[in-house]
């Protein structure tokens, strides 16, 4: 067993772009939570997190980092093709691990990252942060408390130009993002996972689905193109659409939820907000401004959790799940 009776002690493998701002700060910001070391393959760039963080040990060695005594807990924020790979390592050392998202290159790999967190009885979370996030809790209130009847169909649109808007760095020379080999698929892997992630905690588990990849734009290796067809266990049906080879002035982002008495349009990647239009009556905006740390509110979750207080919902369970969708729309 983990001993948290001293707080979760964290260290992180990558500390790359995504903990600059989104995570990282919230691993020492979080009460019971502090931030131990941190890796990067590049040790002056590990060096130059660590020193601009806080922190004060780094290593150019994930072994290293993972074998500490002194952490108990490890964060994984490498792109997916190492994921399984380090949830391994850490796991074996008996760490509980944090994993960002999507959770692997697809559900082969989630299922054998679950199998050996369970054989070495270490809990395994991922980072499918906005269901912690208040503008998405409040669309789940809103439907939970039947604001717009019974829940019948879901919409989910991302269209987007060749270089979208909402996903960070596409310019980079090397863009994981879009190379199956790193990332499992292209955009559609990147967002449409959040997205299917949410609407599992919102509406519950998606049974089955179906789907059309393509690519296009001819841009780069993956798919710029995805149409899908989805089914929930409760019979809710949905449709998606994610295209990211359009012109500039079609970019589009939204999620419908349709109801017997209304409907509620949000978005995920920006202008935040609610649309909640309800039979009989004037349509109300809410606006959202995301927190400064987005991955505050799950990662609390996670310490209390570890320590006994609270139960975290994004498990890689949950996450294993989504991935089984995503396999099933691109027909792996």
């Amino acid at each position: 067993m983990i001993d948290y009776s001293g707080g979760v002690k964290w260290g992180i493998i990558g500390v790359g772009n995504v903990c600059e701002v989104k995570s990282g700060p919230a691993l020492y910001k979080v009460p019971n939570s502090s931030l131990v070391g941190v890796m990067r393959r590049n040790g002056e760039l590990a060096k130059d997190f660590a020193v601009r963080h806080g922190v004060d040990f780094w290593t150019d060695n994930a072994e290293e980092l993972i074998n500490d005594p002194r952490i108990n807990t490890i964060y994984i924020a490498t792109p997916p093709n190492s994921h399984e790979y380090y949830t391994n390592l850490a796991a074996q050392a008996g760490k509980a691990v944090y994993v960002e998202k999507p959770m692997a290159r697809n559900s082969v790999e989630c299922a054998q990252m679950i199998d050996v967190c369970s054989k070495n009885q270490v809990p395994l979370f991922v980072a499918y942060y906005r269901r912690y996030l208040p503008l998405f809790l409040h669309v789940k209130n809103f439907i939970d408390s039947g604001f717009i009847g019974e829940i019948r169909f879901v919409d989910v649109m991302v269209h987007k130009s060749l270089e979208p808007d909402i996903v960070w760095a596409t310019k980079e020379q090397d863009n994981w993002r879009v190379n199956p080999e790193v990332s499992g698929g292209g955009y559609f892997i990147d967002l449409a996972s959040h997205q299917l992630d949410l609407l599992d905690f919102m509406i519950g588990p998606i049974k089955s689905a179906s789907g059309y990849a393509s690519n296009h734009g001819k841009l780069y290796p993956a798919e710029d193109q995805v149409l899908a067809a989805f089914e929930f266990e409760n019979g809710v049906a949905g449709k998606g659409s994610w295209v990211f080879n359009l012109a500039e002035n079609c970019n589009e982002e939204r999620t419908t939820i349709y109801g017997s008495e209304g409907k509620i349009s949000f978005t995920f990647f920006s202008d935040f907000h609610i649309l909640l239009e309800i039979d009989g009556e004037e349509p109300q905006r809410i606006d959202y401004v995301m927190p400064e740390h987005v991955q505050q509110p799950l990662i609390q979750a996670i310490v209390e959790d570890l320590m006994g207080r609270g139960k975290c919902n994004s498990t890689g369970e949950s996450a294993a799940r989504t991935a089984l969708i995503v396999d099933q729309i691109m027909k792996k």
